[in-house]
């Protein structure tokens, strides 16, 4: 019994990793097709997908019917679908049959200017389109550091590491000492990225409004920035429906230079609109953005466990 429960774990390493081998080698026309033919079965067949995209974007764009509303969540997980079936070509294609998938590029001079000030630069890169994209195209471009976090299953950690590394980006555990290599590559003018729509620990960040409603946000930028005047992006890889992905760089709302997190919070919630306003059907809305709130019980053993640190 033993025996079958670690050999699981591997046999799906192996068959995930033969899937994306044989999707490497598509196009990324070939893949948009695929993900319109199944995004469709994800979206009526996997009921937890469905209900929280239904849920948040009820929360985000209540000025949509449910028609309308069914029809964005529908679109929503076609492009996730999409996503997933694309992780082999970003890790695993040529690098040149990549680079040529990338066939616009805009804003590229905030970093260029940046860097030629002397400042670092802090790329805010939310779930939206494919960022597996964004981190090929950044660490081929500039020196790059990004925060990893090992997979569930670690069989794959060797592949997915090679496939971000493969371009030069130095990828940092999410720790203190991963702050500090990211602090280092700041004041060396260097890029960093930093996911910032994802749901940090408790004790770890603020709550400020992400449309309209407070979003549990992290609270590692002020510091970076405080640290360093790093100038602060926001950067995704658009999909262009088949033909591609363009890449957008935009410049960070104004208050993620505040000293006061939580202003800084709200104005890192404001540029990941800013980013989804691009393309509201790219971003990854079935993701639990709101499932840490104000009302939570302070007791919360994960509350209660970061106090008594506080007190170490």
């Amino acid at each position: 019994m033993s025996k079958k429960k670690k050999s699981t774990p591997k046999f799906h390493a192996q068959a995930i990793a033969l899937m994306w081998r044989v999707l490497a080698k598509r196009s990324p026309r070939t893949l948009w097709r695929l993900a319109r033919l199944l995004g469709p079965q994800v979206h009526r067949f996997s009921r937890r997908e469905r209900h929280v995209t239904d849920v948040n974007l009820q929360d985000v764009f209540p000025e949509l019917d449910s028609h309308q509303r069914h029809a964005r969540a529908r679109e929503s997980l076609v492009h996730s679908t999409a996503t997933m079936l694309e992780l082999g070509f970003a890790w695993m294609a040529e690098p040149s049959r990549v680079e040529t998938s990338i066939v616009e590029v805009h804003g590229r001079e905030l970093l260029d200017d940046a860097r030629a000030e002397g400042r670092g630069v802090i790329v805010l890169a939310p779930h939206f389109g494919n960022w597996e994209v964004l981190n090929f195209w950044l660490s081929g471009h500039f020196p790059f550091t990004a925060m990893y976090e090992p997979p569930k299953i670690s069989a794959l950690e060797p592949i997915i590491r090679h496939g971000r590394e493969r371009m030069g980006a130095a990828l940092v555990p999410t720790n203190s000492r991963g702050v500090a290599s990211l602090l280092k590559a700041l004041k060396r003018s260097e890029a960093v990225g930093i996911l910032p729509d994802q749901v940090p620990s408790w004790g770890s960040g603020v709550f400020a409004d992400f449309y309209h409603r407070p979003a549990y946000t992290a609270t590692l930028l002020p510091k970076l920035v405080a640290r360093t005047q790093a100038r602060v992006v926001t950067g995704v890889a658009r999909r262009l429906a088949g033909r591609g992905f363009a890449i957008h760089f935009l410049a960070a709302d104004e208050r993620v230079y505040a000293s006061d997190e939580a202003i800084s919070a709200r104005g890192v919630n404001a540029s990941v609109e800013a980013a989804i306003d691009l393309d509201p059907e790219q971003y990854q809305w079935e993701y639990k953005r709101y499932r840490k709130t104000p009302e939570q019980d302070q007791n919360h053993p994960e509350h209660r466990k970061f106090r008594i640190y506080k007190k170490l």
